[in-house]
């Protein structure tokens, strides 16, 4: 075989692997929304889910004085900042793991790709899902099993759902992917869930790659990881994006039990072949981040109490006009459904999701993203909104005035998050 057929078959392969591919739908979405502001229109950023907070001072301290820290890292990351993450989860969740089982990456969704792309077996996802998910399954060729959830469930799935498929072929290898708080829904697990679905889980020795990046901001601090029962088969993937507001700065990392180190390995060479190490300044900064101490607690507990009041103000506000929606228990997101307004849609001759959209940015300047964005049928009238669209900085300042146990009330959210509060006013008159 020539040199110039092996060449064509390899571009075939990695056409047929991107064809279609369009860009990320939150990043497109953000994109769309700074060319209309751009344009001279008002738009309310429902879109991108982004944090709204600072990066705490103390961190952005530590980034200052590590600017000058510009040597090659270890590929696995920053021993010291390893060492932290260990101590980080012992204390925060009692879990015991050696900092040596650590992969530093920019940001957790190239470390997800990287799982999948030494990985060899299926990828289970729940339906919703994130938006990057299954491309990047599509993208290294895996298959992708998809786990069908609804509302009655609170978009969650259900041990009698894995094991159903799992059942299928007993000894398939696969990885489950968990994300909780969840993006699109805002919905968590129980801790009885987690129990339940961890024993199918060992049952079928099934990876459990648990996406716990909005963890930190669950709103009743009442987050546990699902590795602390199933301990010996799950990667914990988080970062700093979400919790500490630093998205830009693109530090992600995966946790591994010594059982799953066989993985890290594979991960760490590729990496090591790819993005070399994380920037060596964000890794120095992360070290204070993952120690925490006072000023986080207080940071976090503001940001808590700032998005909860927010997404219960949004959910008031559409269940009143007539929307079906679950209350989140975290993260930034509601998912409503506007199935109820049916007959009305069709009227307007809006038929599918990305339509609904559509018309809503043109005629209230609200930015979503529909449900077929996160796997779901066009057809259904689902979309994701995203409760970001606010000062936090000086909504952090303003709690911080308040006395310890008052939460932000009507007039708070009109104040200081008052985008929030007149596109959720904008899209329920829109319903109306």
């Amino acid at each position: 075989m020539s040199d110039t057929t092996e060449t064509y078959k390899h571009e075939v392969h990695l056409n047929i692997n991107v064809r279609g591919l369009s860009l990320s739908p939150t990043l497109e979405i953000n994109e769309t929304s700074r060319r209309l502001v751009k344009e001279g229109k008002t738009i309310y950023k429902f879109g991108l889910g982004q944090s709204p907070f600072p990066v705490p001072a103390e961190v952005v301290e530590s980034l200052r004085a590590s600017a000058g820290e510009k040597d090659y890292l270890a590929v696995r990351g920053l021993e010291e900042l390893r060492q932290t993450i260990s101590g980080y989860y012992q204390r925060e969740y009692g879990l015991q793991f050696d900092w040596k089982n650590m992969l530093v990456g920019p940001g957790s969704k190239e470390l997800m790709f990287l799982l999948q792309l030494v990985y060899y077996g299926d990828l289970i996802i729940p339906l919703p899902s994130w938006v990057s998910y299954a491309p990047q399954a599509n993208i290294v060729g895996r298959p992708v099993r998809w786990l069908k959830t609804n509302q009655n469930n609170h978009w969650l799935i259900t041990p009698e759902d894995l094991e159903r498929l799992c059942r299928q072929d007993p000894t398939k290898p696969r990885i489950l992917i968990l994300n909780y708080p969840n993006n699109p829904t805002g919905k968590s697990y129980t801790e009885s869930m987690l129990k339940d679905l961890a024993d199918v889980a060992r049952k079928y020795h099934v990876i459990v790659l648990s996406d716990e990046i909005y963890g930190e901001v669950n709103f009743a601090f009442s987050h546990r990881s699902i590795a602390q029962y199933y301990p010996e088969g799950t990667i914990i993937s988080s970062g700093l994006s979400k919790w500490c507001g630093a998205g830009g700065w693109r530090l992600g990392i995966n946790v591994f039990p010594e059982q799953l180190t066989w993985l890290l390995d594979a991960m760490s060479s590729v990496a090591s072949e790819t993005f070399t190490s994380t920037s060596a300044p964000i890794q120095y900064a992360a070290i204070t981040a993952f120690e925490g101490g006072p000023w986080l607690k207080s940071y976090l507990q503001g940001s808590r109490k700032i998005l909860a009041a927010l997404a219960d103000r949004v959910y008031s506000g559409l269940t009143g006009a007539g929307a079906d929606v679950v209350r989140a228990d975290g993260g930034f997101y509601l998912f409503p459904d506007f199935s109820p307004f049916t007959d009305r849609l069709m009227k307007k001759e809006i038929f599918d999701s990305e339509t609904l959209c559509t018309t809503i940015l043109k005629d209230t300047g609200v930015a979503m993203l529909p449900g077929s964005a996160f796997g779901l049928s066009s057809d259904k009238y689902l979309a994701r909104l995203a409760y970001v669209d606010f000062d936090g900085a000086a909504a952090l300042d303003a709690l911080g005035a308040m006395a310890e146990d008052q939460l932000p009330d009507e007039e708070f959210l009109a104040s200081y998050c008052p985008k929030i509060v007149k596109a959720t006013d904008l899209l329920c008159d829109w319903l109306r």
